[in-house]
Parts: C-alpha cells; structure tokens; sequence
C-alpha cells in the first residue's frame, strides 16, 4: 500500500473520530442542557442518556437541575414603629425552563443578580409595613425575664396579628409573583437569616439599655435605704422602749428599797430612839469630822451634846479613880 494511501486513510479516520467527538455528548442527571446552533437555541435536553448534535456549529449551555442558593446582603429597613434594622435573607431556587432562563439570563450569575433585586425588594416592601414585634415574633407568648423591673420596663401587652413565619411567606409569595413567567427560574424557599439594629443605632440601644439597668439599680439602693431607715428606726424605738421599761423598773426597785429602809430605821428608832440618835450622831461626827477639821461651834449646841456627855463621864471616872 502506497504511503500517501495511508496517510489519506489516516486522516480520513481522525477526522471521523472528531467528528463524532464534537457530535456525540453525555446529558448528567444533574444538569439540563440548551442545545445552539450559531448562537440561537435550536432544542433542549432535560433527561439524561447519550445524546447526538450537528459537529462544530452546535454548541451546549449546560444548566443546574438542583436547588440553588442565594444569600443576599443585609438590607437597612425603617419598620412601621419606627425602628431601624438590618434584616438578612436567604433563598433556595432552580431553573425550571432551561430555554426561558437562557433566552432571557443567559448564565445562572446573572440569575443570582436577579434574585437580587426582586428578593430585597420584597423583604423591605414586606417587612417595613409591620412592626418590630411582628417580625421577631410569631405568637402572643409571653416573654420570661431576668427581674420583675425589667418585666415592668417592657410593654405588657404584645399583639402579634401576623407573626414572623407569616410575613416571610408573604415575601416569599411576592417575589415569586415577580420572577413568574419571565426567567424560568422557581423560587422555593425563603428565609429572614438574621433580624439586627443598624450600627449606628446600636450605641443608642446599648445607652438605652445602660439607662435602664441603672435606674433599676437606683431603684433597688432607694428600697434598701428606705428599708434601713426603718429598722434602725424600729430598733431605736426599741432600745428607748427597754431603757424606759428598765429604768422604771430600777426606780420601783430603788423606791420599795427605800421604803422598805425608812420602814427599818423607824422601827429601829421606835425601839430605841436614844441610841438611834447616838448612832446617828457618831455617823454624823464621823462624816463631817477629819485631821484637818476646824469647828467653832457654842458649847450648848445639839452638836455636841454626846461629846458634852461623854467628859462629863471621863471626869466622874476619873474621880472615882482617885
């Protein structure tokens, strides 16, 4: 066999091998393809299997038959009680129509983009129609807290009409009211990820918070103080009761004693008034009398009737002795 025969058989099996390469291809279960013919979509393929197309002027758009996520960036929301809040979603959504969503976006980027849009349009539509309460909440519990002033501090009475999981299914149904019919895509599932005050109200709340928990604090030192005053009081009261109720007892004692000493002496005396006088007097002269004493005193004075007695009983003995 001639050489040149050999090469043209050669060239004529490469180029039916890449002709069947580039016109032969695999559809995964996982992805769904849009099959172009310059540039114009000609059919789509969503089962999977071997699949043939016209070599070098088709060309395939492979898209994702799976859920697909979104995760969207913090929106600053003005709730209708006025509060200010960055609210974060995410989403779960798939390529329904492989043509649609290629005709009209072309790539699934372009898909996340919008999602975007409609996605944080519905949340700020939605979510500053109602108040923070709503959003955070779902039911009418009542919440439990650390101390009764912080209960007191809060509004008592919370009505929740809506509720949280009903207000995320309302932007759920107004985004998919936006995207219907018009990108091929379905969206799933959405979720509020995460409810927070904007940065700059933040110190504010944190000011507030401080404020709060201070003027509990003051409320609580008021009450202790207010409590001290009345037991130092009550105490006070107290001992003044006891000081008055001893020292009436003490006086009844001292009275009783007294009494019961001048009923003594009298008897004493009425026995024997001489010696109580004598005794009487010897306690006088002995109280009043010292080394130092200096009396002037006349000589027929009661003062010193004993002592007037007792020379003239010295002098008699005296006498006698003699």
């Amino acid at each position: 066999m001639k050489k040149s025969t050999v090469i043209s058989i050669i060239i004529a099996v490469s180029a039916f091998l890449i002709c069947l390469k580039g016109s032969l291809y695999v559809a995964d279960i996982r992805f769904q393809a849009v099959i172009t013919q310059f540039g114009k979509p000609v059919r789509t393929v969503t089962k999977p299997g071997l699949y043939v197309k016209a070599p070098f002027i088709q060309e395939i758009k492979y898209f994702d038959k799976r859920l697909l996520e979104w995760s969207g960036e913090p929106s600053d929301i003005l709730t209708r009680d006025k509060e200010n809040i960055g609210v974060g979603a995410w989403a779960r959504w798939k390529i329904t129509d492989s043509l649609k969503f290629y005709t009209s976006l072309g790539t699934e980027a372009r898909g996340q983009g919008v999602l975007d849009e409609v996605i944080e349009s519905a949340v700020k539509n939605v979510v500053s129609a109602y108040t923070l309460k709503e959003v955070l909440r779902n039911t009418n519990r009542k919440l439990e807290y650390t101390t009764k002033e912080l209960e007191e501090a809060e509004e008592k009475k919370v009505l929740i009409k809506m509720g949280r999981d009903k207000i995320v299914e309302e932007i759920r149904k107004m985004a998919t009211r936006a995207l219907e019919g018009r990108y091929g895509i379905e969206l799933v599932d959405v979720r509020i990820r995460y409810i927070n005050y904007v940065e700059a109200v933040i110190p504010k709340i944190y000011d507030r918070m401080r404020s709060e928990r201070i003027r509990i604090a003051n409320k609580y030192e008021s009450e202790g103080r207010k409590e001290e005053a009345e037991i130092l009081g009550s105490m006070k009261r107290e001992l003044e009761r006891i000081e008055s109720e001893g020292y009436r007892t003490a006086e009844e004692i001292k009275g009783q004693a007294n009494a019961e000493a001048i009923r003594i002496y009298a008897e004493a005396y009425e026995k024997a008034p001489e010696f109580y006088s004598f005794t009487k007097t010897l306690e006088t002269y002995e109280s009043t009398f010292n080394k130092q004493t200096q009396l002037i005193l006349t000589t027929d004075g009661d003062y010193f009737k004993y002592l007037k007695s007792f020379e003239k009983e010295n002098k008699s003995v005296s006498n006698e002795t003699k």
